[in-house]
């Protein structure tokens, strides 16, 4: 049975959620229509443009930049401030609605959303119907639009929910995906950042369709073990399930928000390293493995994304989750300034089906039992007092 999964995506949130609250509150003019901005106070770190309506970004006014820069591109430029709490007010009201939907509901930032419909068809008959109906609903009942990818996965349906905006509805089903999305540069790819897509065409691979023509061999040169990912994207194949909050209790996970927005990619990887020692510390402490890591982006404008990767089998060994980890950054990293970073140990078990290479079970015996070694030392007179030698490369 094919899956059905819905990717929900408020559109233009903050300038949307702030609009509806000025217009509760009396105020004559709905900021959509004309040149405005969310954004900060000019003399602190949060000075920059977070979110411009239609009008503004036809000007030229764009997200990020400063207000300085734009005031300058409209001398009439509405400025208003962002409210966080009337935004996560506005979140939660959209999630209760959407729960009446399915309670497969996995938030994927604050303005949007994954739900999971598998196996409701005699619930619902039409799910692209049904998308429309939401669609709709959402608009007479909150005031703001959104845009509703249909798929058969997760990847697809935020692929879809990302195609021609605003408060659309579209589809991209496994028999759309060679119409639809392979025409499309590699850039578009979900999860495909700004470095790898600079690689990928310095490559001439420049659609997702190149991408897909490509053998894996010659990806594996370039991106290792992110390849897979690569090569299956590109085909859209992604077998993710939709997480729910439930599910998310089944995890260990640090985030930290940053004193200041950072895009030094050395920096971000040290702070990276210091919370996988944090999470490993307590999955060891758990007795526990992990499967999937996780890296959690919040950039300038609080937009919240994940990205993971899998490992071939359980594990608790630092080392190698700190190499899988950076791969991992060095693949997603799209470039942006980043407000905040977190590091995600999912799908965890106490029960591993480990499995070795004949070649080297001596080498990962003795290298595990090194690094138990190393854990317990730190575990009794502090973190850090002795690490291996790969362990200071990147810091």
């Amino acid at each position: 049975m094919d899956r059905i999964i819905f990717h929900i995506d408020v559109n233009n949130a903050f300038l949307s959620w702030t609009a509806i609250k000025l217009l509760n509150d009396g105020y004559k003019i709905d900021i959509r229509e004309v040149a405005s901005v969310i954004g900060g106070d000019e003399n602190t770190r949060h000075g920059i443009v977070l979110a411009k309506s239609p009008v503004a970004k036809k000007m030229g006014i764009k997200t990020a930049m400063s207000i300085f820069e734009a005031k300058k591109i409209c001398r009439d430029l509405k400025i208003f401030p962002p409210d966080m709490e009337w935004y996560r007010e506005c979140s939660n009201r959209l999630m209760d609605y959407l729960n009446n939907y399915s309670p497969n509901i996995e938030q994927f930032s604050i303005d949007e959303c994954f739900i999971d419909f598998t196996g409701t068809s005699y619930l619902y008959k039409d799910y692209v119907g049904l998308a429309y109906k939401i669609k709709d609903e959402i608009y007479k009942k909150f005031g703001f639009t959104v845009n509703i990818g249909v798929a058969n996965n997760k990847l697809c349906a935020k692929m879809a929910s990302d195609f021609e905006k605003p408060n659309k509805v579209h589809t991209l089903f496994k028999d759309e995906i060679v119409k639809k999305m392979w025409p499309l540069d590699v850039s578009e790819l979900f999860m495909v950042g700004k470095a790898t897509s600079s690689k990928l065409h310095n490559l001439k691979i420049n659609s997702i369709k190149d991408l897909a023509n490509t053998d894996i061999n010659k990806l594996e040169k370039y991106f290792k073990k992110y390849s897979i990912y690569l090569h299956n994207a590109s085909l859209g194949i992604d077998d993710s399930p939709v997480i729910t909050k439930s599910d998310d209790r089944k995890s260990i996970s640090v985030e930290r928000t940053l004193k200041n927005d950072l895009d030094d990619e050395n920096k971000i990887k040290n702070i990276l390293i210091d919370e996988l020692e944090e999470v490993i510390r307590e999955l060891k402490n758990k007795k526990m493995f992990t499967k999937t890591i996780s890296i959690i982006y919040k950039d300038v404008n609080f937009r919240k994304r994940s990205s993971q990767i899998t490992l071939d089998n359980y594990s608790n060994n630092y080392n190698e989750i700190k190499d899988r980890l950076i791969e991992l950054f060095n693949n997603t990293y799209n470039g942006n300034l980043v407000r905040l970073i977190g590091v995600r140990l999912s799908n965890l078990s106490k029960d591993v089906d480990y499995q070795l290479s004949i070649f080297n079970i001596d080498k990962e015996d003795n290298y595990d039992e090194l690094e138990e070694t190393i854990y317990e030392i730190n575990k009794k007179f502090g973190s850090n007092v002795i690490s291996t030698v790969s362990d200071k490369m990147y810091k």
